[in-house]
């Protein structure tokens, strides 16, 4: 058995988890909570790395104090596509945030060299206008950079001074090989963009080095290894999904909510890419069949926009006010781009629903009521898509992240699929991280389904059957 620390960093907010790790024995203990709020500048949205690097170090301090032995190493996850661009060793500047609005401005510059239809069959992504190579594109400060490394790997080269990427990150950025699993040079060069940005890929598992002698003295840990997991958060958490056989879909809900899939290998079919279904790289050479859905953002920042106008509520109590809504509420499309920015969501719910001749929620309870409603319909569609397009017959659906908490999200997802839910664990992310770091420490041992058999016996699911349709509630109005 060892202790780990995981530093997993969301789009909103991250935490720092100490891991007890063992043939039989999974548990975690969240030793530091870390809020991540952009930064508006002059020239655009930004990420306070900088600031949730030092917050990240203070709660691997805090690991290192709560655990009962030395740490047998530290790994980092973190949302995708984002970046740091450096100069011999130094960042140029705050990274961007991915919902900047001028984040989209490479999409044409790209799609003059290659279309969606060629990039898909190079590298298996949806399309998302803030994917790595859009931004890459239209970000000036390029071609002054000598290495280009994403969120994880940039906090890790902090740590450490090793530089790598790690490849189910890399997967993301819309420059891999979705077949090989290496970076397309031919690509790069066809785009314009510097070789030398990026570097050597290594997979999950992979020994980094130990932090550097004086983050070390820092941290009171010295020799201290960093190792490499799924970086990108959600091949963490699905490492962390348990999954008993190839018939289970799964859902991790936060920010995003991204539903899909596990399979040996890409589907790369027009239909596919017409669905916007992406292939982005899991541990152990596992493919993500996926899409992304706009996820619980839509509910969090309809909450902080009444927060600004004093009309803030307990997350609980607007819960159970829009679980009691009898009356039918407007089911409308989570993914138009209007929802994409910060900004007033009630009122763009509002807007979508005159031009879509729908009426829009009447109060507070009903909009959070239609929130939810718009994200279970998203949900299902999108599981029964992934069924379809990878052949596989999905009969149960795992909902992992903060969205298990949601009970009532979960028992209309369920409802909608018209599948059984198994909600959790809540820290899928976590508990991914930390099962691939005990692994690399041969505190455990096996393929994922060995992984995941550890979840299963000690992280029990609750159950949400689907509902007949007699007890749920009266049909929406049209989409």
């Amino acid at each position: 058995m060892v202790h780990v620390a995981a530093v997993d960093l969301g789009a909103s907010s991250g935490r720092v988890v100490l891991g007890e790790v063992g043939p039989d024995r999974l548990r975690l203990e969240v030793v530091a909570r870390l809020a991540n709020d952009p930064v508006r500048t002059d020239d655009g949205l930004h990420w306070d790395l900088s600031g949730l690097y030092d917050a990240a170090l203070g709660g691997l301090q805090a690991a290192v104090s709560a655990s009962p032995e030395p740490l047998a190493g530290v790994a980092i996850d973190s949302w995708a596509v984002d970046y740091g661009l450096l100069r011999e060793g130094r960042l140029l500047g705050q990274p961007f945030h991915y919902r900047d609005e001028a984040r989209a401005a490479g999409v044409e510059t790209v799609h003059a060299v290659q279309s969606h239809e060629a990039l898909y069959a190079r590298n298996g992504l949806q399309f998302l206008p803030f994917n790595s190579l859009y931004q890459l594109a239209a970000d000036p400060l390029a071609a002054q950079a000598d290495r280009m490394l994403l969120v994880p790997d940039l906090l890790g080269y902090w740590l450490t001074g090793v530089a790598v990427t790690e490849r189910t990150n890399a997967s993301t950025t819309g420059l891999l090989d979705v077949r090989t699993g290496k970076w397309d040079r031919e690509l790069i060069d066809l785009l314009g963009l510097p070789a030398g940005l990026f570097g050597d890929l290594v997979d999950p598992g992979t020994v980094v080095g130990p932090v550097l002698a004086s983050r070390g003295r820092h941290l009171g840990a010295p020799g201290l290894t960093v190792t490499t997991v799924g970086s990108h958060d959600t091949a963490s958490a699905v490492v962390g999904v348990p999954m008993a056989s190839d018939h289970a879909a799964y859902l991790s809900c936060g920010t995003w909510g991204l539903v899909g899939v596990e399979l040996p290998a890409p589907v790369l079919t027009d239909a596919a890419r017409e669905a916007n279904f992406t292939n982005e790289g899991g541990v152990d050479g596992r493919v993500r069949f996926l899409t992304n859905v706009m996820g619980l953002w839509l509910l969090s920042e309809t909450i902080r926009g009444w927060e600004r106008t004093g009309q803030s509520a307990p997350l609980a109590t607007l819960l159970a006010e829009a679980a009691a809504v009898t009356a039918p509420v407007p089911v409308f499309d989570v993914q138009d781009p209007r929802f994409l920015p910060p900004g007033d969501m009630p009122g763009r719910i509002r807007s979508w629903c005159m031009e879509h001749d729908v009426p829009p929620p009447v109060d507070r309870a009903a909009t959070v009521r239609s929130i939810l409603e718009s994200l279970a319909e998203a949900f299902a569609t999108s599981v029964r898509a992934a069924g379809d397009l990878s052949g596989r017959t999905v009969d149960v659906v795992h909902v992992v992240g903060g969205g298990a908490l949601n009970e009532l999200l979960c028992q209309l997802t369920a409802d909608r699929c018209g599948l059984p839910v198994l909600a959790g664990p809540v820290e899928a992310t976590a508990l991914g991280n930390v099962l691939v770091q005990g692994r690399t420490a041969g505190a455990v041992r096996g393929d994922l389904e060995a992984l995941r058999r550890l979840v299963q016996v000690t992280h029990e699911p609750r159950r949400f059957s689907p509902r007949p349709r007699s007890a749920q509630q009266s049909a929406r109005v049209a989409r």
